[in-house]
């Protein structure tokens, strides 16, 4: 699995002109899901995201994490994440496929939500225009390969 995993002061995802989800500070969390992942990979993300300290203490320094935070998140699928970029037309063919992809996606919000977070999401598979704010800028890659 792969995170893009921005820091905001607010986020939204639009579908059809209607808001379905909205957050204040939090995260804003870009997920893939590679056609190899199991549920270990989106329980390793959930954890990981969960527990990212990357909120400012009293000091300035990032040490807080976001349940300390009072963060919220809102989670989007991002097939692209796994483009292959090798020729100019990306292919993505590592990226899951949505019987694959649906459940493991559910997987980690609700594992998020599991652990007190109040989790937004879009749409799986739909057309949508996110917004943020970011907070910083700070913006994370995670992969579970590499975690």
């Amino acid at each position: 699995m792969r995170a893009v995993v921005t820091r905001v002061k607010n986020a939204s995802v639009v579908i059809d002109g209607e808001t379905r989800g909205e957050i204040g500070v939090g995260f804003l969390v870009l997920l893939g899901v590679h056609e190899d992942d199991t549920e270990a990979e989106a329980k390793k993300i959930a954890d990981k995201l969960c527990g990212l300290r990357v909120f400012e203490d009293a000091n300035g320094k990032m040490n807080v994490n976001p349940a300390d935070a009072g963060a919220k998140m809102l989670i989007i699928s991002q097939f692209t994440l796994f483009a292959d970029c090798r020729s100019r037309r990306p292919g993505f063919s590592h990226a899951a496929r949505p019987d694959t992809a649906i459940p493991l996606y559910e997987l980690v919000i609700r594992e998020c939500r599991e652990r007190g977070f109040t989790v937004e999401t879009g749409e799986f598979g739909a057309d949508m225009q996110v917004f943020s704010q970011n907070d910083g800028p700070v913006t994370i890659l995670l992969d579970t390969k590499e975690l």
